[in-house]
């Protein structure tokens, strides 16, 4: 490439990648899947059933995750997240809002995408949303310091790659959870820097907050990841409704599909 190959190149306006849409089936009202890191559109093979009866299903693997795209310069901000779904979404030419269902890491990005883009959201679902504060923002010493483990634990599992790859492939073998947890060479750069510029880096609670569509969260009672001091936060938000789903942990097992599935529909 030339000199002036270069600078066009330079100046020429880039558009967020298209991702891949991994399942778009049924019809009626849409509803659009946003799954979690380290895992793919199969993060809602047990909702789709439950839904495309009644509703257009549409699901989609994350930038640098599952079928979508990988760029080589991106760094994995929740900024360039939602850019990648919103340009995504806007090829889909939908005529009417949707509903946005995100879960884990993809309930983050969904806060977000649908704090900036409020005219396109009728309602937000939150699946296992990992919602942390900031430890100098917690003022609980106790709340503050289970958040500052979880911190640990996640840069504790972006130094150390081989430990971290694993650990994740014995798992995913051990709970027979091909596509739906993978850490691999294909995807450790888009794992880490998702990892750290939009989980341990994460503004959701003032994105939550300025949502103004019904937001439900649905979770499980055995959560590994989910904080329970800054939960109690999100659930004092008028337009917050908590649906905790008995036996179940982070994962989109059956119960928490099934529940998924009931307030869609509802």
């Amino acid at each position: 490439m030339g000199r002036w190959e270069r600078i066009v190149e330079r100046l020429r306006p880039h558009r967020a990648p298209l991702l891949n849409i991994a399942h778009d089936e049924g019809e009626g009202p849409v509803v659009v899947l946003v799954h979690g890191i380290a895992s793919s559109a199969a993060t809602f093979r047990k909702v789709i059933p439950l839904l495309s009866e009644k509703h257009r299903c549409i699901s989609i693997d994350l930038l640098g995750f599952g079928e979508s795209p990988a760029p080589e310069n991106a760094n994995y901000t929740i900024e360039e997240h939602v850019a990648s779904i919103h340009e995504t979404i806007r090829s889909l030419h939908l005529r009417a809002p949707f509903v946005l269902v995100g879960h884990s890491l993809g309930s983050l990005l969904s806060a977000r995408y649908t704090a900036v883009h409020p005219e396109q959201v009728s309602r937000l679902v939150l699946v296992s949303p990992p919602v942390y504060l900031s430890p100098s923002e917690i003022s609980d010493p106790r709340v503050r310091r289970q958040v500052g483990a979880y911190l640990r634990v996640y840069e504790f599992m972006r130094a150390n790659k081989a430990f971290t790859m694993t650990t994740a492939a014995r798992i995913s073998q051990l709970f027979q959870l091909k596509d739906v947890l993978e850490v691999s060479e294909r995807n450790w750069r888009a794992f880490m820097l998702s990892l750290q510029n939009c989980i341990e880096s994460q503004t959701t609670v003032s994105d939550i907050a300025a949502v103004r569509v019904p937001i439900d969260v649905v979770y499980g009672a055995q959560d590994q990841f989910i904080a329970a001091g800054t939960m109690r936060i999100i659930e004092q938000m008028r337009h917050v409704t908590m649906h905790r789903v008995e036996v179940n942990d982070h994962l989109v097992r059956s119960r928490l599909a099934r529940a998924v599935a009931k307030v869609i529909d509802g």
